[in-house]
């Protein structure tokens, strides 16, 4: 009779291998275009050997894909941009903790989730760009100021219902209160010169054409348009730096609830915060890194300097609905 033990160690082996090959490759469900996050997972696997498959779709897809897998889920890690939508991801409870000395130390505490569901990976000031033809620095100061009759006809923005402008608002709402914050966004609703617009690119379009003289934008969408060209009327303006700073938000990325190798997760995570692929990941998109110790890129330093709001960015999450309900009610569409 043939002993069962050389088919059990046999078997072990074969399950062990098994496990130790899965662990080889991390799965990444990204709501990033692939161009800016490619070159990135190409140098992870050069350096490791550990390859990274990563599923691009948008955020909101994305997060219903992950919750409907549930416990068969495919997907490590969730990277998508805005805090809001990483609060939402939290909130789904399709995340769970990183416990991580090494990204801790990399990334500060405002960038990163008090759950330590998801951390921040690289951060874009949403901030006020400015027709240097019709418009001088000086005339400028605040979010707030851009309610006041002077720019009655002047302003352009871009839709309520991006993210983008909905974590904005919520920190408008952390400083002000709801009251006041309505206030102000009423004003800006009444100063607009246009439509509303569907993306950021539109609203320097539209500066650029005359359209309107003032807009606010994430910071990578004026890069890459000054970078295809240099001769373009705009500038960026740093707003608030006599009181709580500029408003920045952040991509980042957290590991999903039923992560299927999620040590193999967390390295990733923590090499991505780190000063190789922190300068790589943020130049790609021409974003300020997340890891302080890491600067930006010559074109982004270009930029100057600025005092940035130190407000969490999960606050961005936190006031979402509330800042959704304020927008509707000011009539910002």
């Amino acid at each position: 009779m043939l002993s069962r033990k050389p088919l059990l160690a046999a078997l072990a082996l074969v399950l062990i291998g098994g496990t130790a090959q899965a662990a080889d490759e991390v799965v990444v469900y990204s709501s990033r275009i692939d161009e800016l996050i490619k070159p990135v997972f190409d140098a992870y696997t050069a350096k490791t050997g550990v390859k990274v498959k990563f599923i691009t779709d948008k955020e909101a897809p994305l997060m219903q894909r992950i919750k409907a897998e549930g416990q068969n889920g495919v997907a490590d890690l969730l990277l998508t941009v805005d805090a809001g939508n990483l609060w939402q991801a939290e909130q789904m409870g399709i995340l769970q903790p990183i416990k991580s000395t090494v990204i801790d130390q990399n990334i500060p505490a405002q960038y990163r989730a008090s759950s330590h569901d998801w951390t921040g990976l690289s951060l874009r000031a949403r901030t006020i760009v400015y027709a240097t033809d019709r418009v001088k620095p000086e005339e400028l100061s605040t979010y707030e100021a851009l309610a006041d009759k002077d720019w009655e006809g002047r302003l352009c923005l871009r839709t309520a219902k991006k993210v983008y402008n909905q974590s904005l608002t919520a920190t408008l709402i952390e400083n002000h209160g709801p009251a006041k914050t309505e206030e102000i966004v009423k004003g800006w609703v009444d100063n607009l010169s246009t439509d509303v617009f569907s993306d950021d690119n539109a609203v320097l379009q539209a500066i650029a054409a005359g359209q309107c003289d003032v807009g606010v934008v994430n910071t990578y969408y004026f890069g890459r348009m000054h970078k295809a060209d240099p001769n373009l009327p705009l500038k960026l303006f740093w707003p608030n730096q006599g009181d709580r700073g500029v408003h920045v938000n952040l991509s980042g990325i957290g590991l999903t609830k039923h992560a299927p190798h999620p040590e193999a997760a967390i390295k990733l995570v923590e090499w991505m915060t780190g000063e190789q692929a922190q300068k790589l990941f943020a130049d790609l998109n021409q974003e300020f890194p997340a890891n302080p110790k890491v600067k930006p890129s010559d074109e982004v330093a270009a930029w100057g300097d600025f005092k940035a709001d130190s407000i969490p960015v999960e606050v961005a999450g936190k006031r979402q609905a509330e800042a959704i309900r304020l927008m509707d009610r000011a009539g910002w569409n």
